[in-house]
């Protein structure tokens, strides 16, 4: 769709936009689904969100400005907005360059330090409406304009002006240039809120933090833009409140948190108790405990803030000592005589107040108890009777408050002064903004002295309001050349003027009730105000209503119109409160002496000589001698000389304030209305009706209405163009002529009607919200289709750009790796040719010594050959194969060799058993004696040598008990061979330490010593029979009794013939137990042996298919042996 057929389609909507239908807006705090994202700015600072955002938003969160408002003039239309607001949590709105703040009773997360920072510099309507915005413009409108400001935060008790005031002076703390010096200030400037807070706020009905005084505090920034200092101006203190407290409510703060957190030493030196109860002053209200306040913890807040603005620690005690007093003086009771005049009855309270006030106990007696009359020059004292004592007590009360909180506040104001520095002539100039904190337009069911004050204090900042409001909307209208419509407006100069008109207003004709002599009373006071004021629109009393207006009236009450409504005032206490003074006597007891030292300084001092209660030039000891330096400052001593009668306390407030106005008048005002939205203190709770009274007593319609009296938005040129030109193909994307020429063009092709806009010099007014929703609703379908367009154009060029960026990468490493090949491969043939020369040349020389020509040949096959040979190394003992080495190394390898046998060899033997090293030695005895020998040895070599062939069950036990003590060395089944007739016979061969023993079953049948046995007879073929020759003179053998036990019989034996399934075995373990290894003889063919006496027997040997033992015709024992195939 083109852009002339889609402003066509949106101007067929326009005539159906509903009253009070809403431009979209961006909050910072809140989530809207978008199918095209906002567009945003970005500036110097980041990216700054557009004023503007989701069109699906306008009618969930309204506007934030009440000038685009369709239906301006309509409080339902103007209440519904700030409700859908307050719904989503998006409590700011504007109208026009005025904050609205509606207090959410819960914590945001919009004041953190990157919220500072969005806001930070931003253009005022570039963001969101937010506090910081209203801080921020108007502290950059003071760097660039150089003129001074300041922000006015009104609104009722509960609705947030302490807590605003709090942020924009943090949000100066955080954002301004510092230094050590101006940290320094800053911190001043914060830590004075909790010390004003405790002295100055206290708990009300409607809010647990309420101002109880009107502030005026102005900051002051150098020509970098940092604070170096700050002044501070109260208004009407609600003294009334130290000794009178409604049901449900507190006294100031400072006495509860003194008595929380106060330290037990502290205590006692002040003649306290932690008990509030126990205080007369602050169970009034009967509320000295609050869930939602931390006294103890506040406590400690206030004592530091003290040290911060520079309190040291003597003038911390000296004020709490009047903090204390004021308790004590509460409970100070009277009682009347016979003549009815008050006596002291708690001297205990007056010992403590002499020592806390540093006065003469018995004067304040008589001051709290009596008053001094001047009458033609002569002082007369005069008893107070119960009425006036209390009366007396309490005004003490309230003075020495009242005063001591203008003293604190004059303190703080010595800590944050600044004087200019002068350097070579010229002086550095510095700006100031101002931030007034003062209580709104009350209405209560009962309303009384300070009410008419705060209202007359709200009339005059509405003047004003509406006076600097249209005059900057005139200056504005005039600098952009466009004609300037008078603004029909409530111009409340009526109202003013009835309260503060001389001699006919109501603080002259109550200023006169108290002046003028005879019983003047708060009904008298009422009774001139009819007599007065009673033609006067505004006015109505009692006396003056109709019959049916009678009925809602007090006959001691009148009524004042003011700008925000109906006040209903009673006259009760208005003459007491207007007077506000004390008696002579009390002003004695509370005026100031002091005597310039000779070093200029301010001191009291004693005069050496004078009597008891007597002071310096004579003075009794009153508290014009005060020990307490300030109680000393809090009154002076001109007080009691000055014969003039002091001001009023409204007329005071009324001079205060015009200079509050001159002082608002010389600045540049912003403006921030704080709403209450219920009495509840509760969290998303919107009470309607409570609203739209504060709506009014506010002034936010009146407000409003001037505000559109004329156009309902304006911009820059730059601005408007910047936003709207793609709803133009001919400023779209760029226009290359002047700002205005372009919004003309614009405007021309959006179809605008002349009474709809003017053209000033710099901006564009728009006269009708609709006009600008029409543009809007416009612009978000126009972003569909700019979306759509910059997505590809992006996507394009960040494709383009990615490839590129890798096509230059991958060129960039593909010519430095080839570079790299290139060079390894230069390097490798380099390296190859090198080797390959010397390798030849070493191989000519190789038959040479060791020489520069064939060291690397010679050092090459050496290392060819150990590399060699570390791969091919024996792997055991019995592995002999070896490298051949080469010439040159002979030598080296042979000894390498020897050392790696012996290597093994230490290896092997480490690692075998005793058992096993035993079974070895054996084995070697019987290679000794059998290698090569004897035929059947080679069979014997693989099986292992056993300690016995006989298990234990299988020798008789009755034979091991014959042998008693001799071990067991070796048992053999063996076959013996007679001797006469070579009759085979089954035998046991054992062998111990000293003998051979042939048993059979329980009888020893034979036993050698091995000292007789002379040698061992075996064949070389492979027959297991061999011969166990004895001496011939040991034939006579010992041979066991068939029984056992009666002893051997001595018998003539010859040669033992035996036969053993384990030939070597045996005769290896005969060999070693009897040390016979040598003795052993192998013959071939056959063998000898001595049958007896004198006899011989012969054993022949010969070769067979199959072992036969058998005696021959001859008579020889024949053995035919199996013939073995040899192995290798």
């Amino acid at each position: 769709m083109n852009t002339e057929g889609l402003w066509q389609q949106i101007q067929l909507k326009r005539s159906l936009i509903p009253t009070g239908y809403h431009l979209p807006q961006h909050e910072p705090h809140l989530s809207i689904p978008l199918s095209c994202a906002s567009l945003q700015t970005v500036g110097s600072d980041g990216v700054r969100v557009a004023m503007e955002s989701a069109l699906t938003a306008r009618d969930r969160v309204g506007v934030q400005d009440f000038v685009l408002l369709e239906n301006f003039t309509s409080e339902a239309a103007f209440i519904e907005n700030l409700r859908k607001r307050f719904k989503e949590n998006l409590i700011y709105t504007y109208i026009g360059s005025v904050l609205v703040s509606v207090n959410p009773y819960k914590d945001l997360e919009i004041y953190s330090k990157q919220h500072m920072d969005r806001y930070r510099g931003v253009s005022f309507y570039e963001v969101s409406p937010h506090l910081y915005a209203i801080a921020d413009n108007a502290y950059r409108s003071l760097r660039t304009e150089r003129k001074d400001q300041c922000i006015l935060i009104s609104g009722e008790s509960g609705a947030g002006k302490t807590e605003a005031t709090k942020k924009i002076l943090q949000y100066y703390a955080i954002t301004c240039p510092a230094s050590d010096q101006v940290e320094t200030v800053k911190d001043r400037l914060l830590q004075s809120n909790p010390v004003l807070e405790a002295f100055g706020n206290a708990k009300t009905l409607r809010n647990d933090n309420s101002s109880r005084f009107g502030k005026y505090m102005d900051v002051q920034f150098d020509y970098k833009g940092a604070p170096i200092g700050g002044h501070i101006l109260n208004y009407l203190l609600e003294k009334s409140r130290v000794v009178h407290q409604n049901h449900g409510e507190r006294n100031f703060h400072i006495f509860y948190q003194l008595l929380e957190g106060g330290e037990e030493d502290l205590l006692r030196r002040l003649g306290l108790e932690k008990n509030p109860h126990q205080y007369h002053f602050l169970v009034k209200g009967q509320c000295a405990k609050v869930s939602s306040i931390n006294d103890k913890s506040d406590w400690k807040v206030v004592r530091k803030a003290l040290s911060v603005i520079n309190f040291n620690d003597n003038e911390v005690e000296d004020l709490l000592s009047i903090v204390a007093s004021v308790l004590h003086l509460g409970n100070v009771q009277f009682a009347a005589d016979e003549q009815g005049n008050s006596q002291v009855t708690t001297e205990n309270q007056i010992k403590y107040l002499a020592r806390l006030l540093g006065v003469e106990g018995s004067l304040l007696r008589e001051a709290l108890t009596h008053k001094k009359i001047i009458a033609k020059g002569e002082e007369l004292i005069s008893p107070l009777n119960l009425e006036q004592a209390a009366y007396a007590r309490d005004a003490l009360a309230k003075a020495v408050y009242g005063r001591t909180f203008s003293w604190l506040v004059n303190k703080i104001n010595t800590s944050l002064s600044y004087k200019e520095t002068e350097c070579l002539g010229w002086r550095r100039s510095s700006s100031v903004l101002g931030l007034l904190d003062i209580y709104g337009f009350e209405v209560f069911q009962h309303n009384s002295f300070e009410q008419f004050c705060i209202n007359y204090c709200n009339e005059k900042l509405q003047q004003l309001f509406i006076e600097l409001t249209l005059k900057s909307e005139q200056e504005e209208y005039e600098a952009e050349g466009i004609a300037w419509e008078p603004v029909q407006y409530f111009n409340n100069k009526i109202i003013c003027d009835l309260v503060e008109e001389k001699f006919k207003g109501i603080i002259s004709i109550l200023d006169e009730e108290c002046l003028r002599p005879g019983d003047a009373t708060d009904m008298t006071f009422l009774e001139k105000l009819e007599e007065t004021i009673k033609t006067h629109p505004h006015f109505l009393t009692h006396k003056l209503a109709d019959a049916k207006t009678r009925k809602s009236m007090g006959r001691e009450e009148f009524r004042l119109l003011h700008y925000a409504g109906e006040v209903t005032y009673s006259v009760t206490g208005f003459l007491d409160k207007n007077n506000d003074l004390l008696f002579r006597n009390l002003k004695e007891v509370s005026a100031r002496w002091e005597i310039m030292a000779e070093t200029g300084s301010r001191v009291p001092f004693p005069v050496p000589g004078r009597q008891k209660g007597v002071t310096d030039f004579g003075f009794p000891k009153t508290m014009c001698n005060s020990e307490n330096p300030i109680v000393n400052q809090c009154f002076d001593r001109t007080e009691l000389t000055d014969k003039k009668r002091p001001e009023t306390a409204v007329t005071q407030f009324k001079n205060s304030l015009s200079k509050l106005m001159e002082i608002l008048m010389s600045k540049e005002p912003s403006y921030i209305r704080c709403i209450k939205p219920n009495d509840a203190k509760q969290a998303g709770r919107f009470d309607e009706v409570l609203i739209r009274h504060q709506v009014k007593y506010l002034g936010l319609m009146e407000n409003l209405r001037v505000r559109r009296a004329g156009f309902a938005y304006r911009r820059k040129y730059e601005v408007f163009l910047q936003r709207y030109k793609s709803l133009c193909p001919e400023t779209w994307p760029t226009w290359d002529g002047r700002p205005n020429e372009g919004v003309a063009v614009l405007l021309k092709h959006l179809g605008y009607k002349p009474e709809e806009f003017k053209m000033g010099r710099t901006k564009i007014f728009i006269r009708f919200p609709k006009t600008l929703f029409a543009t809007e609703d416009a612009l978000e379908i126009r972003k569909q289709s700019l979306a759509t367009k910059i997505q590809a154009v992006w996507r394009g060029f960040y494709r383009r750009k990615k490839f590129q960026q890798m096509k230059h990468s991958a060129i960039t490493i593909q010519s430095w790796w080839r570079g790299t090949l290139g060079r390894r491969k230069a390097a490798k043939r380099k390296w190859a040719v090198e080797t390959i020369r010397k390798f030849i040349k070493g191989f000519i020389f190789r038959n040479y010594a060791r020489c520069p020509e064939n060291e690397y040949f010679l050092d090459y096959i050496r290392y060819s050959f150990l590399m060699n040979l570390k791969r091919n190394l024996p792997k055991n003992v019995l592995d002999k194969s070896w490298p051949t080495p080469p010439p040159s190394l002979r030598e080296a390898s042979q000894l390498l060799r020897e050392l790696c046998m012996q290597n093994m060899v230490w290896s092997y033997c480490k690692r075998i058993s005793p058992e096993w090293k035993q079974q070895l030695e054996q084995k070697v005895v019987a290679s000794e004696i059998f290698k090569d020998r004897k035929d059947n040895y080679p069979q014997s070599v693989p099986r292992l040598f056993l300690n016995t062939r006989l298990g234990n069950e299988e020798i008789n036990a009755k034979v091991l008990q014959v042998l008693g003590n001799e071990a067991l060395k070796y048992a053999a089944p063996v076959t013996k061979y007679d001797r006469r007739g070579y009759k085979a016979r089954a035998r046991q061969l054992l062998l111990t330490q000293n003998a051979v023993v042939l048993a059979e079953e329980g009888k020893i049948k034979q036993r050698i010593d091995y000292a007789s046995l002379t040698g061992i007879s075996v064949s070389s073929l492979s027959d297991s029979l061999f011969v166990l020759h004895v001496l011939r003179e040991d034939n006579k053998q010992k041979v066991q009794s068939p029984n056992l036990f009666e002893g051997p019989c001595v018998c003539f034996q010859g040669d033992v013939v035996l036969q053993s399934d384990f030939v070597i075995e045996t005769l290896t373990k005969i060999a070693i137990c009897a040390n016979k290894v040598n003795s052993i003889n192998i013959n071939q063919g056959s063998i000898k042996f001595t049958v007896g006496q004198g006899k011989e027997g012969i054993i022949d040997f010969t070769s067979g298919s199959e072992l036969l033992i058998a005696k021959a015709k001859n008579g020889h024992l024949a053995v035919v042996s199996v013939k073995l195939e040899k192995v290798y």
